[in-house]
């Protein structure tokens, strides 16, 4: 079952992206789009390509070759701050990367103050919100040594939602958690796909993918093999590589 689109504009658009680690092609020629409102799912093997793929679209690689366009414009080439244009498009990382020397309240101000430039009174009272909308708001003054996975995990993606950005990236927001911790952040990350936010989603929570996204994209070899509805997907793959993955996923 997949929402509607809110509009058919693309916020992001990726076009014969190609990136390379000296010899090996980790991505080959890669052509994809996300719009407005959108939830869009990649899967695949580990290897596949699918986290360098999200941090190229987010400036932490250098794609070797191609476009990435951001609402048309060619990010490459108009050569913009990477920190203003990651508060556009905001990023959760597998491993948190909570700077632990910080309180849970002051990791979602500092993006705030620093980059945005906010008042420190606006910033807190923005990550507040985020806070309480992810069940953070009763540890706002721990560190993140006193957490769990999932608590930071979920700090993580209340830093991401106080800068105020137009979509979301996650590289495999579950996998570094112990099986009973990952129901708490998908619930949230469900709960922000309601909300309309745009999110481009590296998983390997087929569930997720299958029930929350609009869009599934499958990778294998740094090649993007089919690109379809998640119901087409994951109940009529076309092609033999995508049939395979899935059989080996939905049987573990």
């Amino acid at each position: 079952m997949t929402k509607n689109t809110v509009t058919q504009e693309n916020v992001i658009e990726v076009c014969h992206l190609r990136k390379n680690f000296g010899k090996n092609e980790v991505l080959k020629d890669i052509n994809f789009h996300v719009k407005k409102g959108e939830v869009v799912c990649i899967i695949g093997a580990s290897g596949s390509g699918k986290s360098t793929l999200l941090r190229c679209i987010n400036l932490l690689e250098t794609a070797t070759d191609g476009e990435i366009f951001y609402h048309g414009e060619n990010i490459l080439k108009k050569k913009m701050s990477g920190a203003a244009y990651r508060a556009k498009l905001g990023m959760v990382f597998q491993q948190f990367n909570l700077f632990n020397n910080l309180s849970v309240l002051d990791n979602c101000m500092v993006g705030q103050t620093s980059v945005l430039g906010r008042k420190k009174e606006d910033a807190e009272s923005i990550a507040l919100s985020y806070l309480e909308l992810v069940g953070m708001k009763g540890y706002i003054d721990a560190l993140p040594r006193q957490l769990s996975g999932g608590q930071k995990q979920r700090v993580a993606i209340a830093r991401a939602l106080s800068m105020e950005p137009e979509a979301l990236l996650f590289d495999e927001p579950t996998s570094a958690l112990d099986p009973e911790m990952v129901g708490e952040v998908l619930k949230v990350m469900k709960t922000l796909a309601r909300s309309g936010l745009t999110m481009l989603v590296v998983t390997h929570e087929m569930a997720f993918a299958r029930d929350v996204s609009d869009r599934v994209v499958f990778m294998d070899q740094g090649v993007i093999v089919e690109e379809d509805k998640p119901e087409n997907i994951f109940f009529n793959p076309k092609e033999k590589r995508t049939q395979e993955f899935l059989r080996r996923m939905l049987d573990e």
